[in-house]
């Protein structure tokens, strides 16, 4: 039944295209239409996804759900460089990470079994989300001794993205090699062919950037009918909302009981926010009108180091445990009531 209304709810996401192009609803409107959208194409992520690990492992198959997934988050924030709202992008990073580590890990290891994870494996993907942590340091204090936006915080992110990109690669792809090497996949017999698996991925993948779109348009309006700040719609709604692929992903996966999977994709992706996507943007802000300066709020940068130790703490011992998972849903509560606190910068 469940499954059914997921279906049919893909309905959404034309309705939401068409209203956009076609008519004025709002947006307030747009906005909810756009989040709801967002949910079965998620799902659909999800499942695909798992087809494909069939074929490839859960460590590979973790890393292509992070990267389907996070390929909206790179739109997102592209659109929002263009439009000149950096607190957007910036928020909407940071909330990415954050949102991965405390809540998407938290809620697999609740809905998931109770059993050993890839100890190794997350451990070295979280330790890049906390480099990244150490390396944007430069640029907040440079933004918080001046104008954040100016050119001087620039020039201190171009080193620190290059860095970040470089590690990525050379960390990923040794872990890919790993996993290569470890995992031997023997597809069931009910498993989708693997070149169709990934082509469902690309046009979900292409069908959430679209909706994702209309999301970051409509946020100033929808902000200003909830009365709440443009920070914290980015680091919370938006971030939640935009990565809801591997969001949705992960918590299906954990729930059919392949907590290997479910918790690479949660770990992975955080670490390709962190490490691909922030770098990427902020070079290819370069090219635009309005460059972007990796120069976080401390409120951000403070979250992302807490976030990095839970986990962490979680993942230590190689089991994932209900309770831990509890405790790391009621950190990311503490997150959002501290960003709604906040208030913009």
């Amino acid at each position: 039944m469940a499954r059914r209304i997921l279906w049919a709810s893909l309905a959404l996401t034309p309705v939401t295209i068409i209203l956009r192009y076609t008519a004025n609803p709002g947006n307030t409107a747009l906005f909810v239409l756009a989040a709801a959208s967002l949910i079965p194409l998620a799902w659909v992520i999800g499942e695909t996804t798992e087809q494909a690990a069939e074929h490839t492992g859960p460590g590979i198959g973790g890393f292509l759900n992070a990267s389907f997934g996070n390929a909206p988050e790179l739109i997102i924030a592209l659109f929002a460089v263009g439009d000149d709202l950096p607190a957007v992008v910036r928020g909407s990073l940071a909330g990415s990470v954050i949102s991965n580590l405390l809540l998407v890990f938290g809620v697999t290891q609740i809905v998931g079994p109770e059993t050993r994870i890839d100890r190794r494996s997350l451990l070295s993907q979280l330790g890049l989300v906390g480099a990244a942590v150490v390396l944007l340091v430069a640029p907040v204090v440079v933004g918080y001794t001046g104008p954040s936006e100016r050119h001087a915080a620039v020039v201190v992110s171009i080193p620190v993205a290059i860095v970040l990109l470089v590690l990525y690669l050379a960390v990923t792809g040794r872990n890919l090699r790993r996993h290569t090497q470890l995992e031997r996949a023997d597809a069931s017999a009910a498993a989708w062919p693997l070149p169709l698996a990934l082509a469902v991925l690309g046009g979900t993948t292409a069908a959430t950037a679209i909706v994702s779109e209309i999301l970051v348009h409509s946020i100033n309006g929808f902000a200003s009918a909830v009365g709440a700040s443009q920070f914290f719609i980015a680091a919370v709604i938006v971030a939640i909302v935009g990565n809801a692929a591997e969001h949705g992903g992960a918590i299906v996966i954990a729930h059919a009981g392949k907590m290997k999977l479910a918790t690479e994709i949660a770990i992975s992706s955080s670490a390709q926010v962190a490490l691909l996507v922030v770098p990427v943007v902020m070079l290819l802000s370069l090219f635009f009108t309005h460059e972007l300066p990796l120069s976080f709020r401390w409120e951000e940068l403070t979250a992302m180091a807490v976030a990095v130790t839970l986990a962490g703490a979680t993942i230590w011992d190689g089991r994932s445990r209900r309770w831990q998972g509890a405790l790391l849903v009621v950190a990311y509560a503490g997150v959002v009531v501290a960003f709604l606190a906040a208030g913009n910068r």
